[in-house]
């Protein structure tokens, strides 16, 4: 058992802008995102992943997902390329298998979970990913529930490596009991501490999700200020996945490109709510509302010199 960092972070109230871009950058420059997610019968969570790293900029976007669903993955969103995972009987992806046929080269940053699933090969799929893979990695969903056994050891061993963890309160208790910790409050500082309790622990960035969603570091904390009740539904949290990672593949620091993604994925929501009414918009239009967002972020300049 470990034991909870007693300090506080240092709060921190800005958004860094969309970094800038030269007039002559390709696509091939402008970050590959490797999405690891989906299974039968969640393969919506794969292609709003993928949705929010297109809108967030990334130049490349290739969902690997369980070979069964590719094609549906492929159809609903043409602007990703996708990669057939091999799969187990319940449409989930075959851990050891795919770990061998993941490119470990192609992606600047790798986001893995949603819709993944849960299986007993998956605890092991995910850690490997993680262990594997020598750049950024975004953790959300079942990312996190199949790590969270694993996820003191693993992590130990990615402390030099940029790692982002998206739980929401259920995903964070889930973490912090594998550490042998104690539910935290849910109020506001209760969230503000139990985020910045994990991520001083386990050397990550922790995006706690929901009202006031928090980012934490060991040292520094941001609360974020946007977003509305109309984004409790399915999938925002899928799309923020994919816009964390597009910022990172852009080149922003983990601390830097979360602060921005949760103040644009909620200030794209705000847009939503005016634009199409405050309930009933989905993530979807989220992902739509993603580049005005980044936009208005980025005043009095956009990310491009």
């Amino acid at each position: 058992m470990t034991t909870p960092s007693p300090t506080g972070p240092t709060l921190v109230n800005d958004v860094p802008p969309l970094p800038p871009r030269s007039p002559s950058l390709h696509k091939g420059q402008a970050g590959r995102v490797c999405i690891i997610a989906g299974s039968r019968g969640l393969s919506g969570a794969a292609v709003l992943a993928a949705e929010g790293a297109l809108r967030g900029g990334a130049g490349l976007v290739r969902v690997c997902c369980p070979v069964g669903i590719q094609p549906v993955v492929a159809a609903a969103e043409p602007c990703a390329m996708t990669f057939g995972l091999p799969e187990d009987p319940n449409g989930r992806v075959r851990g050891p298998e795919a770990v061998r046929t993941l490119d470990w080269d192609w992606p600047t940053v790798v986001a893995i979970g949603p819709g993944l699933g849960r299986a007993d090969a998956l605890p092991e799929f995910v850690a490997a990913v993680l262990r594997r893979f020598g750049g950024p990695v975004v953790v959300d969903a079942d990312g996190l529930n199949n790590l969270a056994p694993l996820a003191e050891s693993v992590l130990a061993e990615r402390a030099d490596r940029p790692t982002i963890l998206t739980p929401h309160p259920g995903e964070m208790a889930r973490l912090r009991a594998a550490r042998g910790w104690p539910p935290a409050a849910e109020d506001d500082a209760g969230r503000l501490r139990s985020a910045h309790e994990y991520a001083a622990a386990a050397c990550v960035t922790v995006i706690l999700k929901g009202h006031r969603t928090v980012v934490a570091t060991g040292t520094h904390a941001y609360v974020n200020t946007t977003g509305n009740a109309g984004m409790a539904t399915g999938g925002m949290g899928d799309v923020l996945t994919g816009l964390v990672a597009a910022l990172v593949a852009q080149g922003l620091p983990a601390f830097e490109a979360a602060r921005l993604a949760v103040y644009v994925h909620g200030l794209a929501a705000d847009h939503a709510a005016v634009q199409l009414g405050p309930v009933g918009y989905l993530a979807r239009d989220v992902a739509d509302f993603v580049p005005a967002a980044l936009a208005e972020a980025s005043r009095p300049r956009i990310g491009f010199r």
